[in-house]
């Protein structure tokens, strides 16, 4: 028996189990996860430490920067566990009932989907977030995370594990694959059989190779590429304070903004201050040639941008800039190179706003917000398990909901088909 097929069957038996496990017994093991992890900061650290010095010159800085655990990171993972089982629990919920003309009652109810399998890169608080969210929506879930990150990942499945035998949940509902070699990969995509949704989070080329090899339906986005468009009617310092936040609060993250879009009537204006803030903070501009035409007049250096900087997900201290002419030839740079993860308007006009969100066909459309804001914890989904932009099943931050679907439900009392 394979690896994969072992851990197929053992998720299997497990889903079982989950579909009828109570919403208190799922919250318990939530909530103690929480308690262990707490318990165990410092082994998570050591840990960590150990898989960072390992990767150190191994891996990109982006990459690096994903994969560093700090006190702070932990507590928002504990935090997130604990808002996840303060949410309503969606399995067993029916809606939309209404009775036919022949007298059948015909409604949907929420089940999970049964065994969820995810491949993802560094961040090792994706395997808390996985699994917790998995297990409150009542599937099994079995986690191929990257070798960069095994201590760290180790160390935070025993809280998980030490945490289901107190609350009496199998074990299997939560499995971590231990082999780094990267055949398990292609035996993960072939395995139909034991696997109902597989999740890809990491590098486009992992995310491209899911889609294309995958054997069973799948939940993926394959890049952030995240603009903000600066109306005319913007409040500049509003402005300011907005795309200094969205480019350099993590540069790693998906929801970063990689594109500034500024509107040419005030161009003038903004373009040197924002400018300012990012050399201040060693961002480096990639500009149209009005950017770099304003930035030079001002002794500010830039780089000419080129026609792969629009379509690029930079993941570092590294920005697009163009001027555009008016509202309509900013949506449609948008789209035409957003990858339909998270764009937003800042803007103080209330028609352009509702035609931003009415026109940007994204998974998450803002106003007056930075685009590091997409994500699952800052939507109070308590945490996220990837962002969607498939136009399937779910767009945006996967969480609950996300990962159970609906099926029928039809009663009557008797009623026979004439």
């Amino acid at each position: 028996m394979s690896l994969i097929e072992e851990l197929g069957k053992n998720s299997k038996s497990a889903a079982r189990i989950l579909r009828n496990t109570t919403t208190a017994d799922k919250n318990r093991a939530l909530l103690l996860t929480a308690e262990e992890i707490n318990k165990n900061k410092a082994a998570i650290l050591l840990a960590n430490k150990q898989d960072l010095q390992a990767a150190d010159g191994e891996i990109s800085h982006a990459l690096l920067e994903r994969l560093e655990l700090t006190e702070k990171r932990i507590n928002s993972m504990i935090d997130g566990l604990m808002q996840i089982a303060a949410l309503p629990d969606p399995v067993g919920e029916i809606t939309g009932i209404k009775t036919t003309a022949k007298g059948l009652k015909i409604g949907r109810m929420r089940a999970p989907i049964g065994t969820i399998a995810m491949i993802y890169e560094s961040r090792p608080n994706v395997t808390i977030d996985a699994a917790g969210l998995c297990l409150k929506s009542g599937n099994a879930v079995i986690l191929r995370g990257g070798r960069e990150a095994m201590n760290s990942n180790l160390a935070l499945l025993s809280c998980m594990q030490n945490a289901l035998k107190i609350a009496n949940i199998p074990e299997h509902a939560v499995q971590l694959i231990k082999n780094p070699d990267r055949k398990i990969v292609s035996e993960m995509l072939a395995a139909r059989e034991y696997i109902d949704v597989l999740i890809p989070r990491g590098g486009k080329g992992l995310v491209e190779l899911v889609a294309r090899e995958a054997t069973m339906p799948t939940i993926k986005h394959l890049e952030g590429i995240c603009h903000i468009f600066v109306d005319k009617y913007a409040d500049l310092d509003k402005a300011l304070n907005i795309c200094d936040n969205a480019k350099t609060y993590r540069y790693g993250i998906c929801g970063a903004m990689e594109t500034l879009l500024i509107h040419r009537e005030i161009a003038d204006e903004f373009l040197p201050k924002i400018a300012a803030i990012y050399r201040q903070k060693a961002v480096e501009i990639r500009g149209c040639a009005k950017t770099c035409k304003i930035l030079s007049d001002l002794g500010i250096e830039s780089v000419a941008a080129t026609e792969e900087d629009w379509s690029t997900e930079y993941l570092a201290a590294v920005i697009s800039i163009k001027i555009v002419d008016d509202f309509n030839t900013a949506v449609g740079h948008i789209e035409t190179y957003s990858s339909g993860h998270t764009d937003a308007i800042i803007t103080e006009n209330l028609t352009a706003a509702n035609q931003f969100l009415q026109e940007v066909n994204s998974a998450s459309v803002m106003i007056n917000t930075p685009t590091c804001f997409a994500d699952g914890y800052e939507y109070g989904l308590g945490a996220e398990i990837g962002i969607s932009t498939d136009k399937i099943h779910w767009r945006g931050p996967v969480a609950l909901e996300g990962l159970t679907c609906e099926k029928f439900i039809v009663m009557s009392d008797g009623i026979i088909r004439k």
